[in-house]
């Protein structure tokens, strides 16, 4: 009877799966604002939730080390490591901007000095030539007409582009509207991650609880201990991240004030930020860094190019291994593939999460792996030769 229960629910969900996506093939639109509709609904609580995880891992190192031996205060320890780690965060949030900002003004003024020299300029040799420009002129335009292109009419056209602001007001207020759209999902996020910070004990106990009243006693095993790798692995690749970008960043500011580049504060920080995207973030970041370095000094420019490739082979044999080290447990043969494919399917944050997430899948496949060949007897001089 209990296996029959079993084949029936399984037969159910299977014909459940198959209408639906049956439905999701003939009306498309339909399942894909479906999906967009549901997304909207859980992007606050997937937010808070990712929000909590990357607060979770200073928060739970400053908790253990507040008030260890007093017990009349360890009431106080979770609130007051909520609000260090908080106030670490907005800290580097806010030097990262008061750094950044005053050096992209100044980027952007020495661009529009630049763009207005290059305009007196070429007034300038413009008024050298009137006698040229009249009969420039009337050859552009004869040259324009035999090509199909009327002057006027184009002319026409840009009053009539001019006219049509409304259309803008409408994708202003649209814009607008997504700003204000966001802020509440972001607010929302933020108070759901507060939530999952004060009570992760009762609802990992929760969790535990219906995984192992939902499931045999061997495969919620299983689960668990799956959900406590990715738990560890996830933890140790955010702090591996985050330590070895504020070394690479320090290093390049170091190097930038004694080989004397400008924009030292702008490039380190840039490089730092992006070098949280392994092995291509540091190379965007190298790009960005070379613009606003030519802008001044084009020569400069390719010396901060060749400081960039001799730090980065620095910090891949030598800072990534000793830093991140075997925290994360993928070859680097598998993470260059999970960022290609999570940068090409979700962006730049699934080149944030695929690496963690494949060294769980990897590792859950090497245990499964082994298993198998432990239960079949294999000796290793089959499979190592």
């Amino acid at each position: 009877m209990i296996f029959n229960k079993k084949i029936l629910l399984a037969a159910a969900g299977v014909i459940f799966a198959a209408i639906l996506f049956n439905w999701a093939l003939h009306n498309g639109a339909a399942a894909a604002a479906s999906l967009s509709y549901l997304s909207g609904l859980l992007a606050p609580f997937v937010l808070g939730g990712v929000i909590a995880f990357i607060m979770n891992v200073p928060m739970r190192a400053i908790e253990l080390r507040l008030f260890p031996q007093n017990p009349k205060l360890q009431k106080l320890r979770r609130p007051l490591a909520w609000l260090l780690t908080l106030l670490t965060l907005m800290l580097v949030i806010l030097l990262v901007v008061v750094i950044v900002i005053p050096q992209l003004i100044q980027t952007l003024r020495l661009i529009s000095e630049q763009a207005m020299q290059l305009v007196v300029h070429a007034r300038q040799y413009l008024e050298m030539m009137p006698d040229k420009m009249d009969a420039i002129f009337p050859e552009l335009e004869t040259t324009l007409k035999d090509f199909g292109v009327n002057i006027s009419s184009i002319s026409r056209q840009m009053a009539d582009m001019l006219q049509n602001l409304s259309g803008l007001i409408v994708s202003g207020v649209s814009i607008l509207n997504s700003i204000l759209n966001g802020m509440v999902t972001l607010f929302i996020g933020f108070v759901f991650s507060v939530y999952l910070l004060f009570g992760k004990e009762r609802l990992s106990r929760q969790a535990k609880r219906v995984i192992y009243a939902m499931c045999s006693l061997s495969r919620a095993d299983k689960i668990v201990e799956v959900a406590r790798l990715s738990n560890r692995t996830f933890s140790n690749f955010i702090t591996g991240q985050c330590l070895e970008a504020c070394i690479l960043g320090i290093l390049f500011f170091i190097c930038m004030l004694l080989f004397r580049l400008p924009y030292a504060t702008l490039t380190s920080v840039l490089v730092g930020v992006t070098a949280l995207v392994p092995i291509f973030g540091a190379f965007i970041g190298c790009i960005c860094s070379m613009l606003f370095i030519a802008l001044s000094n084009p020569m400069q420019a390719l010396g901060f190019l060749a400081l960039f490739l001799v730090l980065q082979q620095f910090e891949g044999n030598i800072i990534y291994p000793r830093v991140v080290g075997s925290s994360v447990g993928l070859p680097a043969i598998w993470v260059l593939v999970a960022i290609t494919l999570g940068g090409s399917l979700f962006g730049v944050m699934g080149m944030l999460v695929s690496v963690p997430l494949c060294s769980v899948a990897y590792a859950v496949c090497r245990s499964l792996v082994n298993d198998r060949l432990s239960a079949k007897d294999i000796p290793s001089e089959k499979w190592q030769n």
